[in-house]
């Protein structure tokens, strides 16, 4: 059977962006031979936190990286997971770090989809309302509350939910530092909860997701949070979350605790030291970010460094643990 030169074409195109495309979601390849399309069939997104330094210590290297993966992936929007603007968040939505460490890193035409974003403590330093006041005139940025719940459909009949939390008013010891006590003072912890609580046990969706800036365990820096060990664990478990995303230690990690799977994306700029614990799949001090691929029975997680090499790889089964 003769193919014309377009065919041909066509058909190394698409070869050569499924190569590409597996680099950033290894497995998504075998999945797109079976259903004949690239391997961004699935629902895919870039998910990472703690970056904005001016495009200074690995920040910009990470942008770039983060743009061939946007690119080969077709992802869906990316999740920025808290410490936005280092060292003391923003002073107003014209504050010059939007164009420093923002728009003038993250320019490439790959990164233009929606951020949906959240706070961590080193933006508590300074005015989180202007992040919110930012998001109502510039689309790109999404962060219609500092907690939030957002409904995706990846497949006919197969929702995921995505809960974005704002984890910094629940850890009782920004209560009394310095830089953080009077902003965190200004927010209602059981008013979150009870919405996280309330917000859990009413969704239907086959996968829920949980975003916050501060771990609940980790070999970090920072190591564990013991305010989500006690008020945000317990839920997790009880309505079968498989995911929950975070940053605040500077580094990539992949925890599992019970059919809970732990990642740990806070390496878009500078990084820190980490170590293995009882809960460890994966650990490294690498300055990186995260590639998820959401499909119907499963999620392919990828953990890349800012020279573009993967560093680690897992599948997470809709109903069980990384494998």
């Amino acid at each position: 059977m003769k193919h014309t030169r377009r065919e041909f074409v066509r058909t190394l195109f698409v070869a050569t962006q499924a190569a590409v495309a597996a680099r950033f979601l290894p497995g998504g390849l075998f999945a797109a031979e079976e259903a004949g399309t690239l391997p961004g069939s699935g629902f895919n997104f870039i998910i990472f936190g703690d970056w904005g330094r001016n495009g200074e210590s690995d920040q910009s290297e990470v942008a770039a990286q983060m743009a061939l993966a946007a690119k080969a992936t077709g992802a869906r929007f990316i999740v920025s997971v808290g410490d936005n603007f280092y060292e003391d968040g923003v002073a107003s939505a014209d504050d010059p770090q939007w164009k420093t460490s923002f728009e003038n890193v993250y320019r490439d035409p790959a990164l233009q989809i929606p951020w949906q974003v959240i706070l961590g403590n080193h933006d508590y330093h300074g005015n989180c309302d202007a992040q919110l006041e930012y998001a109502r005139n510039h689309p790109r940025w999404n962060m219609p509350a500092r907690y939030f719940l957002q409904t995706h459909h990846i497949d006919t009949g197969v929702a995921a939910d995505f809960f974005y939390l704002d984890t910094t008013p629940m850890v009782t010891s920004y209560w009394s530092s310095g830089k953080t006590s009077a902003h965190v003072a200004t927010q209602d912890v059981k008013k979150q909860l009870g919405w996280f609580k309330d917000a859990l046990a009413a969704s239907q969706a086959r996968w829920k997701i949980v975003i916050g800036h501060h771990p609940i365990y980790s070999g970090g820096e920072h190591g564990d949070t013991p305010e989500l060990i006690e008020n945000i664990l317990p839920l997790l478990h009880e309505h079968k979350v498989q995911a929950w995303f975070n940053g605040h230690d500077h580094d990539l990690q992949h925890l599992v605790a019970g059919n809970l799977n732990l990642f740990c994306s806070g390496a878009g700029s500078q990084v820190r030291p980490t170590k293995d614990t009882v809960h460890t799949k994966f650990a490294q001090s690498r300055s990186g970010f995260t590639t998820v691929s959401l499909q119907p029975d499963r999620m392919l997680v990828s953990m890349t460094d800012n020279h573009g090499q993967i560093l680690y790889s897992t599948t997470v089964p809709a109903g069980a643990v990384a494998g």
